[in-house]
């Protein structure tokens, strides 16, 4: 085979691959790991179960694959928009959050809840997010994302909230998507008033 069926049958190939992660993000948007079986993976895909083992080894691989996709997009997101202005960025990114959450909830509460038993592969990616949030956040607020470690500290706390409310609010759906992005929005308010306090070379932005 020469260099360019060479190239040719990768491009095919990861071309399938991503067509299969698109599917089992459909597959898996409401359902959780356990209630579906590899032959009921196959048999709605409407592929050969082996093709699956051939690209992911395994379930679990699969799923982690899918798992993996998605969030790359809430990572993207958070780390887009840089020449927005630094209240209209943090909005973007809590709402890009809920919107992930909403549409890819099995994935989510995976990720947030650590998995299927204690998965050292899923908190790797939801440390992974954590990070990137923080990041994006600390950037928004102060256009930096090294902080002290007592401002550190603050912001995991108002993450690890953000994590609570929303796993409750994927549980009723009540109230609406931009209620909960304001209310997580004011407690972010709250949360850099409370780093001012201990922190006075880091001031909370006026503008959040």
């Amino acid at each position: 085979m020469n260099n360019s069926q060479q190239r040719g049958s990768t491009e095919r190939s990861q071309v399938r691959r991503a067509e299969l992660i698109a599917i089992g993000r459909k597959l898996f948007a409401d359902t959780s790991y356990d209630a579906l079986s590899m032959d009921d993976i196959a048999r709605q895909a409407g592929v050969a179960k082996g093709l699956i083992y051939y690209y992911f080894t395994s379930k679990r691989g699969y799923y982690l694959a899918i798992i993996e996709q998605s969030v790359a997009e809430l990572v993207a997101r958070a780390r887009s928009d840089t020449d927005l202005p630094p209240a209209e960025r943090v909005h973007r990114t809590i709402d890009g959050y809920l919107r992930y959450a909403e549409h890819h909830q099995a994935a989510y509460r995976t990720i947030v809840t650590g998995g299927v038993g204690f998965d050292a592969q899923v908190l790797a990616i939801h440390h992974a997010v954590r990070e990137e949030l923080l990041g994006a956040i600390a950037d928004g607020a102060y256009g930096r994302r090294d902080m002290p470690p007592l401002a550190r500290l603050a912001l995991v706390g108002w993450l690890s909230s953000v994590e609570g409310v929303t796993l409750d609010w994927l549980d009723h759906f009540q109230p609406d998507r931009d209620a909960v992005r304001e209310l997580l929005a004011r407690t972010l308010r709250s949360a850099l008033c409370v780093i001012q306090e201990f922190e006075p070379g880091w001031p909370a932005p006026h503008s959040l």
